[in-house]
């Protein structure tokens, strides 16, 4: 992953972390393990969070009902790459 992409990456671990108050340090989140259930377990509610904070932070919506959201967040580097494309800030 390029130099500017892991910094971001970082950044958005970082967000998630802070945004749901998990019980572990940023760097912690596998890049490729699974958001949702399995790997970091998280549910609907903590997606819908890091789906505002995101949204926020790098100034472009995310919305529910978008057909990609499974893709979207089915990993911290899946995110990163879709945030990467997308953000105004």
């Amino acid at each position: 992953m390029p130099e500017a992409n892991l910094e971001l990456q970082n950044e958005v671990a970082d967000l998630i972390v802070s945004a749901l108050n998990l019980d572990i340090r940023p760097e912690e989140i596998q890049p490729d393990a699974p958001l949702y259930g399995e790997g970091l377990g998280l549910d609907s509610i903590d997606i819908l969070e890091v789906a505002l904070v995101v949204s926020k932070h790098f100034g472009f919506q995310l919305r529910a009902d978008n057909a990609d959201n499974i893709s979207i967040f089915s990993s911290l580097a899946s995110l990163t790459r879709h945030i990467a494309a997308n953000r105004t800030k």
